[in-house]
């Protein structure tokens, strides 16, 4: 019989990693509630700039130790398109009308945020729902387009390298791009 939990060890790097995660997303403001709905108004860009670093970062991370020969493993999702598309319409309208992702709602409970809670409860509720609907939406939803375990580099026949580089290059340059229409007077078209 295996046991619930992994090693102590394990457990204890998942929980200060955990800790380190929730501490960035509270410095950096994104467990606020205004912060994430300014990002859907197009107001406050906090949100996208602290995605692009982390893809930014992560990605020449982790391939960069991979490169100089340190054991990383991925673990590659299954690319099932249309599982990804509606899990993602339920992902954004929840996120749009609570304000908070599963991450940030977390760092916002332990922020003291009480409409936290709303969004624990409807997470839990929802991973009820789709454990209970699972093994219809599985041949119903997940079977249709099914790439397997797809990458960019996998799907576009690129090197791993050339497609960090894209990435970092797209980032930085998105990140200036945003940082411009920030600075912009508010009013003013862009040139």
């Amino acid at each position: 019989m295996s046991s619930l939990f992994t090693d102590p060890t394990t457990l204890l790097t998942g929980a200060l990693t955990g800790l380190a995660f929730g501490f960035l997303l509270q410095r950096g403001g994104v467990t606020r509630y205004r912060v994430i709905l300014g990002q859907f108004l197009l107001r406050d860009h906090t949100v996208l700039k602290t995605m692009l670093t982390a893809i930014v970062v992560g990605s020449i991370g982790i391939y960069g130790m991979r490169a100089v020969g340190f054991e990383v493993a991925l673990h590659i999702k299954t690319a099932a398109l249309m599982g990804n598309l509606l899990g993602g319409l339920i992902f954004g309208v929840g996120m749009a009308v609570l304000g908070h992702c599963p991450g940030t709602v977390v760092g916002a409970l332990a922020e003291g945020s009480r409409q936290a809670w709303f969004g624990i409860l409807g997470m839990l509720a929802g991973a009820a729902a789709y454990a209970e609907v699972y093994p219809w939406f599985k041949a119903a939803v997940l079977t249709d387009a099914n790439l397997g375990k797809a990458t960019l580099d996998s799907v576009t026949g690129l090197p791993v390298e050339l497609l960090v580089a894209v990435v970092t290059v797209l980032g930085v340059v998105g990140l200036g791009a945003i940082q411009r229409f920030e600075r912009r007077p508010a009013g003013t078209s862009p040139t």
